[in-house]
Formats: C-alpha cells, sequence, structure tokens
C-alpha cells in the first residue's frame, strides 16, 4: 500500500520512524516468544542467559556452540573451556527453571516435560508480554499523531492531510497489533500441546 504520509514532505520522516519503531517491537516480541520454553528444546531458549566473561555480560550463544540432539536436550558446547563451569552456572541462575549438568567438556541441559499449570503459567506470562508490546505500538502511535498535530498546527499541512495521515498511523497500529497477535496465537497453540 503507498503512503499518503510518504508522499507528504512534512511527514515523511515521520512515516518511516513510525514503521520501524513498531517493528522493532514486533520483532523484540518475536524473540520473546522464541526464547519461551516449550515442551521441545530448542536452542533459543538460552538467548536470555548471560555469563560474566572476564567482566562482560555476553550471550551463552556467543561462548560456544548450541545444538538440539533431541527433542529433550540442549547441548552447549564451549569455545573457551575455562568457562564450562561459568556457562553452567549462569543457565541454573537464569531464572529459566533449567538444570545444566557438566562433564567438564561439555553442558547439558535436559529440558523436561512440562505440566498443564507450568503450561497455563507460560501462556499467562507471553499473554503480559504481548500487552506490553502493544502498549508500546500503542505509545508509538501516540507519538505519530502528536507530530502530525504539531505539524497541522505549525501549518505545514492541510486540515485534510492530518486526517489522512492519523488514519495511516492507525491502519499501521492495527497491522502491527494485528501481527504480535498472531504470533502470540502460533506460541499459544505451541505451547499448550502437549
Amino acid at each position: 500500500m503507498a503512503s499518503a504520509m510518504a508522499s507528504i514532505v512534512a511527514l515523511k520522516d515521520v512515516h518511516g520512524e513510525l514503521k520501524s519503531r513498531m517493528e522493532r517491537s514486533v520483532d523484540d516480541f518475536r524473540a520473546n516468544l522464541a526464547s519461551t520454553r516449550t515442551g521441545r528444546a530448542n536452542v533459543h531458549m538460552l538467548d536470555q542467559v548471560k555469563v560474566d566473561y572476564y567482566g562482560t555480560d555476553t550471550p551463552v550463544s556467543q561462548m560456544g556452540q548450541i545444538s538440539t540432539p533431541e527433542p529433550t536436550l540442549i547441548l552447549v558446547s564451549p569455545y573457551d573451556m575455562a568457562m564450562v563451569s561459568a556457562i553452567e552456572k549462569a543457565i541454573r541462575t537464569s531464572g529459566t527453571g533449567l538444570n545444566p549438568m557438566t562433564d567438564g567438556k561439555v553442558i547439558r541441559v535436559p529440558i523436561p516435560a512440562m505440566t498443564e499449570e507450568r503450561r497455563k503459567d507460560v501462556v499467562k506470562q507471553l499473554n503480559k508480554t504481548l500487552e506490553d508490546h502493544k502498549t508500546a505500538i500503542r505509545n508509538i502511535r501516540r507519538d505519530g499523531n502528536e507530530q502530525i498535530k504539531k505539524a497541522a498546527k505549525d501549518k505545514l499541512i492541510s486540515a485534510d492531510d492530518e486526517k489522512r495521515a492519523s488514519e495511516e498511523v492507525q491502519q499501521l497500529t492495527d497491522a502491527e497489533i494485528k501481527r504480535i497477535e498472531e504470533l502470540f496465537r502460533a506460541k499459544e497453540k505451541e505451547v499448550l500441546t502437549v
């Protein structure tokens, strides 16, 4: 769909900025979903885990090779063998509920089967994350509408342009919210499927 805002000189930058900010919010939500625990092992489950690597918080994914050799196991093969116990400790204390084991060379992270109650808790947490991201997108919409109103007040755009631009911002908002709701529904189904 061609953008009416992009063709208005005073609003050209506003449209691009709103779109990219909303897309960043959707990408952040997608990353949250990827690291959410379902009943199956997934290399992204460790995305939020950080290891103290010589004073720098470093993601586990940068500390070693992560793989899922079986549906209920994540395997971490550290690049630096001196970091094996630090990686194991970071996973154990990350709040993911995972209990890693090591043989000194690799770290095995068994993924326990999820109880019905745990699945419902995960969906509840996902719902909260969904609401937070919807709010973020609505805040971006509010910022965009304020910029449009200011442009109209400063006589940079006509009243018709203001109305069209506001409608377009609302359409953009609705589309992005619909995208994250669809992502949520797909993940919810995956979590609740035993």
